[in-house]
């Protein structure tokens, strides 16, 4: 199937969903759901296989087993790509699509070779720079953060900010428009992937995939 976007339908049916987050709104739209939503993530991840790797959709499902909120679905589609390590994510939800790549959250023997090279004078200012730049065009650093600098780290380190992140990632976030419904939405996603390169290189050589056993 060639990726044609995501129709309108696609964002009407997150924001019934968010209106509705039941089972009944569920099984009432499953079919709206496999066809302008799931469809097209589909579409979109083997068109860009060849760059970017194998794609994976995530289950639509919340997992409430320790949360509050009992809402049983998701409000997005959410879908990720690997390659080299490099871990490329996409989302569909009402607020539109959103885009990104880097390491999210890092396992313990990763969180360390990266503060290492962040805190090294040769390879810290190198990210620094790469982070800033890219904040520079607009996107979005993320990635879940401390509020201080760990321990063994000066509060004052020239690069304390970085220092502070337990994942690192650059994304971007796109409003619904016309173009979202078309194959140019494929094109904004790669666009993302690619101007993130720098911080996906830097993760890859200075950080890699965890050492560590599994659960």
């Amino acid at each position: 199937m060639a990726f044609r976007g995501w129709p309108a339908e696609a964002i009407e049916f997150y924001e019934g969903l968010e209106a509705d987050n039941s089972k009944a709104y569920w099984q009432d739209n499953k079919d709206v759901y496999d066809r302008c939503v799931r469809a097209p993530m589909e579409a979109l991840l083997e068109r860009v296989a060849g760059e970017f790797g194998t794609g994976k959709i995530f289950r639509p499902y919340r997992d409430v087993r320790f949360s509050s909120d009992k809402s049983p679905y998701k409000t997005n589609i959410g879908a990720v790509a690997y390659r080299d390590g490099s871990v490329f994510y996409v989302a569909l939800s009402a607020e539109g699509l959103f885009a990104g790549s880097g390491y999210y959250r890092m396992a313990r023997d990763q969180l360390a070779r990266f503060r290492r090279a962040v805190a090294d004078d040769a390879s810290g200012p190198v990210i620094d720079r790469a982070v800033a730049a890219l904040e520079g065009k607009g996107f979005l650093i993320g990635g879940e953060e401390l509020r201080t600098a760990p321990r063994g780290f000066s509060a004052d380190h020239p690069r304390a900010r970085l220092l502070r992140h337990k994942g690192l990632t650059v994304g971007q976030a796109f409003a619904p428009a016309a173009w979202l419904g078309t194959a140019k939405a494929a094109d904004r996603v790669v666009r993302v992937w690619r101007v993130a390169a720098p911080v996906d290189e830097w993760l890859a050589t200075h950080v890699g995939p965890s050492n560590e056993p599994g659960p």
